[in-house]
């Protein structure tokens, strides 16, 4: 194998001849690359006449020597380079390895703000649609015509019920035992670390329990629902049901809704449970106090009241993890992207409706004394 060229005056001669396989003479490629770039070089002649097997290696050269050669505005000619080697390199030449990112067209600031109301309003009538359909299904239900298998909904409630049980246990039980510690350190400085028993079980039993139930299903319920429906949407599972007249509300929202509305609340009472005694092995073992106390002002501060918002607030989460999750898998677009994109939003939305709700719930029983 031979690479070999020379210059006369502003004309470069590259002289290749045979076999160019494993071709490793860095020496001299970089003696050329460097003549081309630091010499006033206005045309390449390339002369291949006696070139005979080549590789990859050979390719490599010629393609930065093509490179070079467009930055210096350098005419090059060929002179029986095969075929197929100048055709790799006009392909390898043609690609753009740094593609520009497209210009989005910003829109006047007057006429940007009209957009995004006009989204924002598609999107309202959107969920509102859907709510509506929800509710008409939940019609059916109740006059026994809604097309729902009993298997799917065993099913939806296999998932969010026993399987959910370790899960919601463990962020409760750790909930309860951090607001046992945090309430004894300020309780210590007046000598009252009794009510630690009194503060756990009733932040417990009225919003904690329910909000940490909420937050956990809505991680793993909410964002499965999501996933399930949108990869059917990109799979066309749905536009085949709708095609048979299958009404996809009935059959693939309801059963997952009613399965998530009946556990959430068993779940909540879970919780309460869990997260009393998360703060019952903080005040005994840890603050030394009484089990016999612990338990009597435990008992004193549960009321019925508190613990019917607790379970009332669990059943209003249920419906807003369930609706959010399955709205958004059936508003799911085509591709992998978007599956990710909905379950992330079903997750999110989840979440901020539910502050939400418990927010005005908050409100609504302050204001009823409740």
């Amino acid at each position: 194998m031979s690479l070999s060229f020379n210059i006369n005056e502003h004309t470069l001669n590259l002289h290749l001849s045979g076999d160019f396989i494993d071709f490793n003479q860095d020496t001299t490629v970089d003696n050329l690359l460097q003549n081309i770039t630091t010499s006033k070089i206005r045309i390449i002649n390339i002369e291949a006449s006696a070139l005979k097997q080549w590789d990859s290696t050979l390719l490599v050269i010629l393609f930065n020597l093509y490179q070079i050669a467009h930055k210096q505005q350098i005419n090059i000619k060929t002179q029986k380079l095969p075929d197929n080697l100048q055709q790799l390199i006009n392909l390898a030449l043609s690609v753009d390895r740094k593609p520009s990112l497209p210009q989005a067209n910003k829109l006047p600031f007057f006429e940007d703000i009209g957009n995004k109301t006009i989204n924002l309003w598609n999107d309202i009538c959107k969920s509102l649609s859907f709510i509506k359909e929800v509710s008409q299904s939940f019609g059916k239900l109740f006059t026994n015509t809604a097309v729902m298998r009993k298997i799917d909904w065993l099913f939806a409630l296999e998932d969010c019920s026993y399987k959910a049980i370790g899960i919601v246990s463990l962020i409760s039980f750790m909930v309860g035992l951090i607001l046992a510690f945090v309430g004894a350190i300020q309780l210590k400085n007046f000598g009252a670390q009794i009510y630690v028993a009194s503060l756990v079980a009733i932040g417990m039993i009225r919003i904690m329990g329910a909000i940490m139930v909420g937050v956990v299903m809505a991680g793993r319920t909410g964002a499965s629902y999501a996933a399930t429906i949108g990869t059917m949407q990109v799979n066309e599972e749905i536009d085949a049901l709708k095609t048979m007249g299958i009404p996809v509300t009935d059959f693939l929202v309801l059963p997952r809704i009613t399965a998530l509305i009946i556990t959430m609340p068993i779940l909540t009472i879970l919780a309460d449970i869990m997260g009393i005694l998360g703060g019952a092995s903080v005040g005994i073992f840890a603050l030394n106090i009484p089990m016999e106390e612990y338990i009597k002002y435990t008992q004193n501060a549960l009321s019925v009241s508190n613990f019917m918002v607790g379970i009332f607030h669990g059943l209003v989460f249920g419906i807003i993890i369930s609706l959010c999750g399955c709205y958004y898998g059936i508003n799911c677009g085509r591709n992998a992207d978007s599956v990710g994109k909905s379950t992330t939003q079903a997750v999110v939305s989840s979440i901020v409706w539910m502050i939400i709700a418990t927010g005005i719930l908050t409100l609504i029983f302050e204001a009823l004394e409740i």
